[in-house]
């Protein structure tokens, strides 16, 4: 187990409050700090496991706290979210994959339904000015004796048949 200084230990709690897998903390670390540590680990940071069960206050007060900012940050702070970046990724991919037919339809599929807002159209269904749909339950017409006896037989049939009786 290595021994960590307090940087890389903030580094740590941060990438994990960020929804980072413990995996994903060690290569991430040992990519940008050049620190060897195991997963087993980096999970003795995260309060959220049994393993983090006694990490200081400090760290769980860190981890907390950069979990509610990295949960509230602005959808556009999102690389993956915009979508020219799809786009572009998409456009890559399918260089990359024309001879594949079936892959290079299901991604022209995707940039079309990305391109004409596909996943933007929204629909909501609303009563006059915005309020409640108002329910009217239309009453059919109550025949009186005179009035069916006054009906042919194929009438009658026709009324039953339509459930008009």
């Amino acid at each position: 187990m290595a021994r960590l200084k307090k940087h890389e230990k903030v580094f740590i709690v941060r990438a994990l409050a960020q929804f980072m897998t413990p995996t994903q903390v060690v290569d991430d670390i040992k990519a940008k700090l050049g620190v060897d540590v195991s997963p087993q680990q980096v999970e003795t940071y995260d309060p959220t496991k049994v393993a983090g069960a006694d990490l200081s206050q400090e760290f769980v007060d860190l981890f907390h706290e950069a979990r509610k900012l990295y949960i509230a940050q602005p959808i556009y702070n999102i690389e993956g979210a915009n979508d020219i970046v799809q786009l572009k990724i998409l456009s890559e991919l399918l260089i990359n994959k024309k001879s594949n037919v079936i892959m290079a339809i299901k991604l022209i599929d995707q940039m079309q339904k990305i391109v004409k807002g596909h996943y933007e159209k929204k629909i909501e269904i609303t009563g006059k000015d915005g309020g409640p749909i108002q329910q009217e339950t239309k009453s059919t017409h109550q025949f009186t004796p005179d009035e069916l006896k006054g009906l042919t037989a194929q009438e009658l049939s026709r009324l039953a048949i339509n459930g008009k009786l």
